[in-house]
């Protein structure tokens, strides 16, 4: 069987496809589900890559660490 082959189908499931349901479905266990899925992909991506992984996601996470102070400062 070959990806040529037209009876060869490539499955669609994803990592993410359980956190998705369960937002739909509006249950308290999305946020954990999204959380071990981003570990698990910050895992392989260090695996991967080493330190340049690390570091290009502490980089992308300062905004967001920027927002979350100023919202702690503001108090909401």
């Amino acid at each position: 069987m070959s990806v040529s082959d037209p009876g060869f189908s490539r499955g669609t499931a994803s990592a993410f496809e359980p956190v998705i349901e369960a937002i739909k479905e509006g249950k308290p266990q999305a946020v954990f589900l999204l959380l071990a899925v981003l570990i698990a992909a910050l895992a392989f991506a260090v695996s991967q890559w080493g330190l340049v992984a690390l570091s290009l996601t502490a980089l992308a996470l300062v905004p967001v660490i920027m927002v979350v102070l100023v919202l702690i400062t503001v108090g909401k």
